[in-house]
């Protein structure tokens, strides 16, 4: 019996001292005081009948269409909310265990069970429009037009549905591996196209009209001698931009593919399950570390990383006109300035995780924790101070050459800015950090004619300033970059960024209690 009690207590040991090393290593970075640039203001609250369910972390976000909100609850309710006031519009109870969704559009409201059902209902009076079976648990939003409604299932199919009766019309499959993440990526309609990520690292484009696969291409080869090591899910929704396709995988790459051929333009690796964030210059990245990472859309060199929140279990990174949106493990939702990374507002929805995508809504900007309450903000600058110019109206990041006209004292609170150049094989490596913000070179003045008597001194060179690109130039953001493998041209010269505003006033937040 003694020798059993000793067995046992050294057991124990084991198990606290295995534990105490993942705290360690998995620590969750505390939140310290920020300079606030911006204040997030809480304009309403909502909810959706969630009581006693668990958190699962399942798909069940925010749609917006209109100015109606949509959520839905584990237990079976859908809502519609009025978007700029939070009154509720209509509440329907479905009976399901909801997973998926939900997702708006073309007059319909579409969620999906944990046992495959997928249910339409009317956006105006919540009715049910029709429901389906299908073979698989649905865990991510539909997309919907007039033409098709596509919606993934944790089987590996990707099914295209009649809008008129939910009957299907095709479906198409990729192998599912042995272990994969709990999850699947909402399909993108664009054009005659439907797009979607799978849980074999692979994004796959299929014609609307019959499911016929256009083009796949492999994101994220597996990689590793075990399952764990091998995971490479394709979790994240694809973003499209003109004939440009962006692409996340987990353990693996951001990759920039054409979308008529599925063909890569570059990768950088990265590794993250959760939505990208795009705008005409940028893709904003949450990684599975709980990093927030800018990087270049015609490159994929890096911009900016933000360290501040790492380990938080954070949520997408969604744009705004100046700030990036993510939400964290303790309800608590951050705004990073979009041209420097830095903290820039922080405020707090209670105390439960934000697992799904911040919305974003004109000037408000919509979350909703894993019980299915939702806030709504509206986000203004601190005493009407200009925000800071963004990469693309400034016209280039600044690089290490160039003066800073800001130093943060706590560059991990504050964000840094850095510059990467592609590597041979399509992936970018970090170089120095780069300051925040340039300050443009100010020309010298002429010197004045001396009489010939007296011969003055030369006069020091006036400072070179960066000229101005043409007007005819393509905007950055539309450019393509080479294959890999071929001679690169040289960038094209940028504009000579406007003199910078004056540092606006700020107000620090304290830590949270």
């Amino acid at each position: 019996m003694r020798s059993s009690r000793r067995w046992l207590a050294a057991c124990a040991l084991l198990v606290l001292a295995a534990c105490s090393k993942d705290k360690d290593v998995d620590q969750p970075t505390k939140l310290t005081d920020i300079n606030a640039t911006l204040k997030a203001q809480k304009v309403w609250t909502a909810s959706v009948a969630d009581k006693g369910a668990k958190p699962l972390r399942l798909g069940l976000g925010l749609s917006i269409d209109g100015n109606r909100v949509y959520a839905a609850g584990r237990k079976g309710e859908v809502a519609a909310f009025d978007l700029e006031s939070g009154r509720t519009l209509w509440r329907t109870k479905t009976k399901l265990a909801l997973s998926g969704g939900p997702g708006s559009g073309a007059g319909l409201v579409v969620v999906g069970s944990t046992f495959g059902d997928l249910i339409a209902l009317n956006p105006t009076t919540g009715a049910v429009v029709w429901k389906v079976r299908l073979n698989g648990e649905v865990l991510s939003a539909p997309a919907i037009t007039e033409r098709l409604v596509a919606i993934r299932t944790v089987d590996g199919k990707l099914h295209g549905l009649a809008p008129k009766d939910g009957q299907e019309l095709w479906s198409t499959e990729q192998q599912v591996p042995r272990l994969s993440l709990r999850g699947t990526a909402s399909p993108v309609l664009t054009g005659d196209l439907v797009l979607s990520g799978f849980d074999n690292g692979k994004v796959e484009a299929v014609n609307v009209s019959d499911g016929s696969v256009a083009w796949e291409t492999t994101i994220s080869p597996a990689h590793g001698k075990t399952e764990l090591e091998r995971m490479d899910d394709v979790d994240a929704t694809v973003r499209v931009s003109g004939s440009d396709v962006y692409a996340i995988g987990f353990q693996g790459r951001i990759s920039m593919l054409a979308l008529d051929t599925g063909q890569t333009w570059w990768s950088h690796d990265a590794s993250s399950f959760r939505a990208l964030g795009l705008d005409d210059n940028a893709i904003y990245v949450s990684t599975s570390d709980g990093e927030v990472i800018a990087l270049r859309r015609r490159t994929g060199t890096e911009i900016w990383r933000q360290k501040a929140l790492l380990h938080r279990r954070l949520s997408a990174a969604v744009e705004t006109d100046s700030a990036i949106v993510t939400a964290d493990y303790q309800g608590y939702v951050h705004w990073l300035d979009k041209a420097t990374g830095a903290l820039a507002a922080r405020a707090s929805t209670g105390k439960v995780r934000i697992s799904n995508s911040p919305v974003v809504a004109g000037k408000l900007v919509l979350v909703v924790n894993d019980v299915g309450k939702i806030t709504a903000f509206r986000v203004t600058p601190i005493g009407g101070a200009k925000r800071a110019a963004t990469p693309a109206e400034a016209g280039t990041a600044a690089s290490p050459s160039e003066p800073s006209t800001t130093a943060p004292a706590d560059a991990a609170a504050q964000g840094v800015a850095t510059e990467t150049a592609p590597t041979s094989s399509g992936s970018a490596a970090p170089t120095a950090p780069a300051p925040e913000e340039a300050a443009p070179a100010a020309p010298a003045a002429p010197a004045a004619p001396a009489p010939e008597a007296a011969p003055a001194p030369e006069a020091a060179p006036a400072a070179p300033t960066p000229e101005a690109a043409p007007a005819s130039a393509p905007p950055d953001s539309e450019s393509k970059p080479p294959l890999p493998g071929t001679e690169q041209p040289p960038p094209p010269t940028q504009q000579t960024p406007d003199p910078l505003p004056p540092k606006p006033q700020t107000q620090p937040q304290p830590p949270p209690t």
